[in-house]
């Protein structure tokens, strides 16, 4: 009777590369792509909040017939300003609970009148300086 000697099973060395090989590979394609998400997840959060910012700034016109000053600014969207022009029919409770900052942590920007059409309502983006490059280019209401 001839017994048949059975080689222990596993991997050899050079299978073990090939599988790291193209995990590497794999990795280097799918890396750059997800690293770059938290950059478009901020642009995108920026785009949600300079469009609700827009809605309550034509509430507060629709009400006083014309936008806050750029002295006023965004608080004129919580608080009822006291300077010029003050708004006849400022609704009770604000037009807004509080002012959100940016995803980058620094308050939106009001221009008023804008540069880019009636009023702007703006982000600096990553950098908090005007203009940019792709990453940190200005986000505002003329590009929603």
């Amino acid at each position: 009777m001839l017994i048949a000697l059975r080689r222990p099973r596993g991997f050899t060395l050079l299978e073990v590369m090939v599988v790291i090989v193209i995990l590497g590979i794999l990795a280097a394609l799918v890396v750059p792509r997800i690293i770059s998400r938290p950059d478009e997840a901020r642009v995108i959060a920026a785009k949600q909040d300079i469009a609700s910012l827009m809605q309550a700034l034509k509430l507060y016109r629709l009400d006083n017939q014309r936008y806050p000053s750029s002295e006023q600014g965004l608080q004129a969207l919580v608080t009822k300003p006291t300077t010029s022009p003050v708004p006849p029919n400022w609704k009770a409770g604000g037009y807004i609970e509080r002012l959100p900052k940016d995803p980058w942590g620094t308050p939106y920007q009001y221009l008023n009148p804008g540069v880019h059409g009636e009023i702007d309502v703006f982000s600096y983006g990553g950098d908090a300086a005007p203009g940019g490059d792709e990453i940190n280019a200005d986000i505002g209401s003329w590009n929603l």
